[in-house]
């Protein structure tokens, strides 16, 4: 069984000078919902037009379930939901005429096309708008419209661009949500450079940096690249009893202590360590002391923290990233120019 999603050295040049897409070689199971995680511009948005078939791969090529997309491949696109990051939408239009031309263009039959863009305005929220013209939609109910737009052909696969982008948090727990609901029957990938967006919602997350796929495979998987085990403790107390707790730490055998800014001390242990029975003790000694204990801070970090090393890992590798590979097939490079 195809997987949702495939790449295979997936490339794309632009005007012979710059490198969007750099052979990318990515897998997205079914079912999953996926985030495509990386600063901006690491290519995350040209990888997904690549999939839509609105650009031309350089080289390489892209499946969805089995099915090679391409500029022409109009039946691979209707695999697809799609929304833009910051949708533009015709302004003239109101929901309901918007959505009836889309289901129209999807070759949707009336009898279809009426329920469905009324049941998609209601589950976006946006029932009591439906007799405004979309140009007077704020930026949340233009996101929530892209979303109903996406969802009309009723597509196996979403594919949505940073869409928590300007929204203000109501509108953001919502689309979270949304998310959530809709990968109980869908393949989601979400596409964005927000780390917590990723924590609430993923259970796979690729990583891209200057158009190459550093990092692929589920959030656990992730967070286990996480080098060092540490947590941190917010105290209130003296500069000394900082200093004497940190020094007890110091001498406990695998688990270290640094005093941080706004008295807190970090706490690293050595893999051995168990992280319960190590935070136990601390805990001990902060009883003991005269320090007062406000706040616990454990694994809140985790996918930042993994994050930055990927993208650091990837930096310092330099030239040992370039690998060239002779490939004999005739998909290694899918018969395009660098264009």
């Amino acid at each position: 069984m195809p997987p949702a999603i495939r790449t295979q050295r997936l490339t794309k040049i632009y005007a012979s000078r710059l490198v969007a897409v750099n052979d990318l070689n990515l897998e997205v199971p079914k079912g999953a919902i996926f985030g495509l995680l990386g600063p901006n511009g690491a290519g995350k948005t040209t990888t997904v037009r690549l999939l839509l078939g609105l650009h031309r791969p350089s080289a390489g090529h892209a499946e969805v379930l089995g099915r090679r997309c391409g500029v022409n491949r109009v039946s691979v696109r209707k695999l697809i939901g799609y929304l833009p990051t910051n949708p533009k939408l015709p302004g003239h239009l109101r929901p309901i005429e918007y959505l009836d031309l889309l289901g129209q263009l999807y070759g949707l039959p009336k009898h279809v096309r009426k329920p469905r863009l009324a049941s998609l305005l209601r589950a976006v929220g946006l029932l009591g708008a439906t007799n405004q013209q979309i140009r007077t939609f704020s930026t949340g109910m233009n996101t929530r419209l892209g979303i109903a737009a996406s969802l009309i052909g009723d597509p196996p696969i979403l594919i949505w661009d940073e869409p928590t982008a300007g929204l203000d948090p109501a509108a953001r727990r919502f689309t979270l949500d949304l998310i959530q609901e809709l990968g109980r029957t869908r393949t989601i990938v979400v596409a964005t450079h927000i780390l917590s967006d990723i924590d609430q919602v993923c259970s796979h997350v690729g990583v891209m940096q200057e158009g190459r796929m550093i990092f692929s495979g589920t959030m656990r998987e992730m967070q286990r690249r996480l080098k060092r085990n540490v947590f941190r403790l917010d105290l209130d107390g003296g500069e000394e009893d900082l200093k004497r707790l940190a020094e007890q730490v110091n001498s406990m055998d695998g688990i270290g202590a640094e005093i941080g800014q706004g008295e807190t001390i970090s706490i690293q242990l050595a893999e051995r360590v168990s992280r319960a029975n190590a935070l136990s003790e601390v805990l001990k000694l902060v009883e003991t002391s005269n320090l007062t204990l406000q706040n616990v801070h454990s694994g809140q970090n985790e996918t930042e923290d993994v994050y930055l090393q990927l993208l650091q890992e990837d930096e310092a590798h330099g030239f040992q990233r370039f690998t060239f590979e002779a490939d004999s097939s005739d998909d290694a490079v899918h018969g395009d120019s660098l264009a």
